[in-house]
């Protein structure tokens, strides 16, 4: 059985989420979580600092109100792929997205890319529109971007490499192997790990983690999703990071303060700084 969740042991250095939707809850009999109660109880773990993600226009928004009334987050504003693909005005949704990622804490744009999951890929003309758009507002704004990936990874490596990638990519729940983390590494794009890494079918992307180069490796819970081993079952949150930070000091071979003070001197890098 897992140990409550509050009596996780607390990380030996700060961290940061870099990946979460603190915004969205399961309508069932989970506990429901506010979230300065979430940040609170991150807080008592090690997770100094989070990056709320939005996936269309209205969470964009939230996530651009809860970084302006919480010092301790920073949002990222998007069409996520598959709201892009069944958008009915993606034009205005795009110029939305634009004017809220010039705002001071707005720091990325994501998660944008390609999702062949839900969407075929024969029908995902839209969600390369919105890729591209958000490539622009990259290069325009002078901030990162934050790739959704899910069954495209020749697709969206393609487009980075033809249309032109921005100066800074982090690709979110890193999913590829270890070929593909060493396209990464060679590009110099981030790739921020999951609680996937924890689950015990996840040996190749263990293996793209032990490949990543420690400048390039970011962590993530994206909350509520991909709850780490042992408590897969329940909602993700940033309580849970320890896991998963653990489990990159195991697979790495490196110790946890080693670990907690590259991934929070990278998270900087890139969103910072906190």
């Amino acid at each position: 059985m897992a140990p409550h969740i509050d009596s996780i042991p607390k990380l030996a250095g700060n961290v940061v989420d870099t990946h979460c939707h603190m915004d969205i809850t399961f309508d069932d009999d989970h506990e429901l979580q506010t979230v300065d109660e979430a940040l609170q109880r991150a807080a008592s773990v090690g997770v100094s600092h989070v990056i709320q993600v939005g996936c269309d226009v209205e969470s964009s928004r939230r996530a651009v109100k809860i970084a302006q009334t919480h010092s301790n987050v920073w949002a990222t504003v998007a069409l996520h792929p598959n709201a892009a693909a069944h958008d009915t005005n993606l034009e205005q949704s795009l110029i939305q997205i634009r004017e809220l990622a010039q705002l001071d804490v707005v720091r990325g744009l994501g998660e944008t890319g390609l999702d062949y999951f839900r969407t075929e890929k024969d029908h995902a003309e839209k969600q390369h529109i919105s890729f591209r758009a958000h490539i622009d507002m990259c290069r325009e704004l002078g901030k990162p971007l934050i790739i959704h990936d899910r069954d495209a990874h020749a697709d969206v490596i393609s487009t980075l490499m033809t249309y032109g990638s921005p100066e800074t990519v982090v690709f979110h729940c890193f999913s590829g192997d270890a070929a593909m983390a060493q396209i990464c590494a060679e590009a110099g794009w981030y790739m921020s790990f999951s609680g996937v890494v924890t689950f015990k079918n996840a040996q190749d992307l263990r293996a793209a983690l032990e490949v990543a180069p420690d400048h390039l490796i970011l962590v993530e819970t994206d909350s509520p999703f991909l709850t780490p081993t042992p408590y897969r079952g329940q909602p993700n949150s940033s309580a849970l990071m320890p896991m998963t930070v653990r489990q990159i000091c195991q697979t790495r071979g490196q110790s946890e303060q080693e670990i907690c003070e590259l991934l929070f001197s990278n998270a900087a890098r890139v969103f910072g700084p906190f």
